[in-house]
């Protein structure tokens, strides 16, 4: 795969899509004025949420449309439940957003059973009103704004589900690190972390500090050292998704 960084491919990219040079130019320029206003990445994201949250949230969470809202979110949750989800489980959902898939999640589990978090105020806004859109209130979700992966405010071995999908994608190694130092008190024994990102056969990259590109056997080491078994989901890259997915069990 392309190292999306390079100049290269850059303009390769800008010749066969020239309709969106310019809204790449809008997110460098955003980028540029953000890294002077912020000083950690956590900062950074948060402010590049709440201004995508400002023109949409759908389109904050990568979504295009309506349509590709739901589509997106059945495909997370159909994939879950078909690899051991239990309406009995109590699942912790990491950039939870506005409920794309988590809204089929509370409505499946257990009354009480799913909690979301995000590092955006703005989305987790939005993720109230899809709960009033769907009313799934009497659900008892829990949402959460955090500012870090240490899940310090959770018990221990709570969760049988935790689940990420498009988190480490904008995530620098040092944010995915502290998350599999820590997710592993938060789990059940046999319970099951799963997350997507964006994978990369070649040289690991980033564009801007908003997309980051990995070498499967990079996350897998990592999460080794944190005492976290970790399989390549190989029937996701059969899904209509470009992120691949890795699945993490407890030692």
């Amino acid at each position: 795969m392309d190292d999306r960084s390079s100049l290269i491919h850059q303009a390769r990219y800008a010749v066969n899509h020239p309709g969106r040079v310019l809204p790449h130019l809008r997110r460098l320029a955003r980028d540029s004025w953000l890294r002077m206003r912020t000083s950690d990445h956590v900062g950074y994201y948060r402010a590049v949420m709440r201004s995508d949250t400002a023109r949409g949230a759908r389109a904050a969470v990568g979504s295009k449309s309506h349509k590709r809202w739901l589509a997106v979110g059945r495909m997370q949750f159909d994939y879950l439940v078909a690899h051991g989800l239990q309406p009995e489980h109590r699942m912790l959902e990491i950039g939870c957003g506005n409920l794309r898939a988590g809204r089929l999640f509370i409505e499946y589990l257990h009354g009480g059973h799913y909690y979301g978090v995000d590092i955006s105020p703005d989305i987790l806004l939005a993720a109230q009103d899809t709960l009033v859109r769907y009313n799934l209130g009497g659900r008892l979700p829990h949402l959460t704004p955090v500012h870090d992966l240490r899940f310090a405010f959770l018990p221990d071995a709570h969760f049988d589900v935790v689940h990420a999908h498009s988190v480490f994608s904008h995530s620098p190694i040092g944010v995915i690190e502290e998350c599999f130092a820590h997710v592993g008190r938060v789990m059940k024994p046999g319970g099951w972390f799963d997350f997507t990102f964006d994978r990369t056969e070649g040289k690991e990259h980033q564009v801007l500090r908003e997309d980051f590109y990995y070498r499967t056997d990079t996350l897998l080491a990592l999460a080794d050292r944190h005492g976290l078994d970790a399989v390549l989901m190989d029937d996701w890259e059969q899904l209509p998704h470009k992120q691949s997915k890795i699945r993490l069990t407890l030692r």
